[in-house]
């Protein structure tokens, strides 16, 4: 017997009606099966008919390469978008699908690092396609599922759909997959793009999109068999950067010595004329520090000063996106402002430098948190930050000769990882062997083996695991 069409059932339902339309008779025969494809069928065509019409920005970047991006996408399983910040991929790529169809079989899922990135993306995608937060978008970070039934599109933190293979193998809620800012190269992104590799072969309905902001976009087309690799370009404006160095001889000296050199870039930049300043700082309490030194300074007095970390509340986090009139912001935020998140009217940036970084210690045999210097890559995205409305200014605090000897590159979490919690939360996600598993960069072979010494030693595996 032949099988019925199931391009036009829903994504979720697909592989029960192959398997009963192959043997009807162990599913309540064949009239019943097919009263299953009817239903599912007609929930397509209503989905189908209730996609959002989406309208393009002509102005982002990303529009000279729409019928480029479409095309591809329509013939790959799997495109990897590279552009700059500010091309306006994040918001744009999931226009495109619901342009071409998708969502409608099952959910355009869009991963980000970070819940405020996801929440923020969801309502800007929400506001253009003129549709309540939602309803046709939504998002789901922890704590929070703003999801419906009816949704095409969800936003998710990559932590978020990783823990939706633990009860959807085959990721059959989707039937599309954005993976963003996959140059980030975190854990969870990791263990995504080798469970995706993974399922691809059998879900030949899925279709995947990795965007990444550097040029390192080739190692994602070799993950994914060759797969076509778009450049999109970013930044409209000039940037022109100014290197500012510290003086700083001691740790000591040299916090003090950022709060006040923050306040000496703001000074210089309020100079230049209107426009909020982004000041990119490595924690919190930096971040504290400069707000306080920014509030005592005379010249500051009258500046809104805005402070943006990942544990701040959403209403304080909030409070970026919607200024309210004429005074200027200063925004003293970590790297959550590093990606896809653009705070809006930024025409300045002040670049610390700095991050903190987690790495394991082989030595102490732990894991620590440090502030260490970001890559050539990072600091291109934090000044790539200003150039959004028009031409901007970077102050670096630092020399250009320090940022010319900066890695190309941030090292990804993998690399500089407790590899004995990377093999404990495979084997929680059922991700099997780590040694096998189609990691973009498998860790070091004895890494893995002293990562297993340390969970024998707890007691936390067996001796046959791996």
């Amino acid at each position: 017997m032949s099988q019925p069409d199931f391009s036009q059932t829903l994504s979720k339902d697909r592989h029960f009606l192959q398997r009963a339309f192959r043997q009807p008779e162990k599913h309540g025969g064949l009239a019943a099966v097919q009263k299953k494809y009817q239903k599912s069928h007609e929930l397509f065509l209503k989905r189908q008919a209730a996609l959002p019409k989406p309208q393009y920005d002509g102005t982002l970047p990303v529009h000279a390469r729409l019928d480029d991006i479409k095309t591809a996408i329509q013939n790959n399983q799997v495109t990897i978008i590279c552009g700059e910040t500010g091309s306006g991929k994040t918001t744009q790529l999931p226009k495109i699908c619901l342009e071409l169809g998708r969502g409608a079989a099952g959910l355009i899922g869009h991963t980000q690092p970070r819940r405020l990135a996801a929440r923020s993306v969801a309502e800007r995608i929400a506001e253009e396609l003129a549709q309540p937060i939602g309803q046709a978008v939504g998002y789901k970070v922890r704590f929070n599922d703003n999801t419906s039934r009816d949704a095409a599109v969800k936003l998710m933190t990559d932590g978020i759909l990783l823990a939706e293979t633990q009860t959807d193998r085959y990721l059959a809620t989707y039937d599309t997959i954005i993976i963003d800012e996959a140059h980030e190269r975190s854990l969870n992104i990791d263990f995504l793009l080798g469970y995706l590799k993974q399922l691809l072969p059998r879900r030949p309905d899925l279709k995947v999109i990795i965007t990444s902001a550097t040029i390192d976009a080739e190692r994602f087309s070799k993950h994914f068999n060759n797969a076509p690799v778009l450049e999109v370009s970013g930044r409209t404006y000039p940037v022109e950067i100014l290197y500012r160095p510290l003086h700083a001889q001691d740790e000591d000296e040299a916090e003090i010595e950022l709060a006040d050199a923050v306040v000496e870039a703001a000074d210089e930049l309020a100079r230049l004329g209107q426009g909020d300043i982004l000041v990119f700082l490595p924690g919190e309490r930096e971040i504290r520090e400069a707000a306080e030194a920014l509030r005592k300074s005379p010249l500051r007095r009258d500046d809104e000063i805005l402070p943006l970390f990942a544990r701040l509340s959403a209403a304080e986090q909030h409070k970026i996106f919607h200024p309210n009139g004429s005074k200027r912001r200063i925004v003293l935020a970590t790297n959550v402002a590093e990606t896809s998140l653009t705070v809006p009217g930024i025409k300045y940036v002040v670049d610390s430098g700095l991050a903190r970084v987690k790495r394991y210690s082989a030595r102490a045999k732990v894991e620590q948190l440090h502030v260490e210097k970001i890559s050539q890559a990072a600091a291109n995205q934090r000044s790539g930050r200003c150039g959004r409305v028009s031409a901007g200014v970077c102050i670096r605090l630092y020399s250009e000769e320090d940022f010319a000897q900066r890695s190309a590159f941030t090292d990804p979490e993998i690399i500089r990882s407790n590899l004995a919690a990377v093999i404990l939360r495979m084997a929680a996600l059922k991700l099997g062997d780590v040694a096998a598993f189609p990691f973009l960069e498998a860790p070091d072979q004895r890494y893995i083996n002293d990562g297993f010494q340390v969970l024998l030693e707890l007691g936390a595996v067996e001796e046959d695991v791996g």
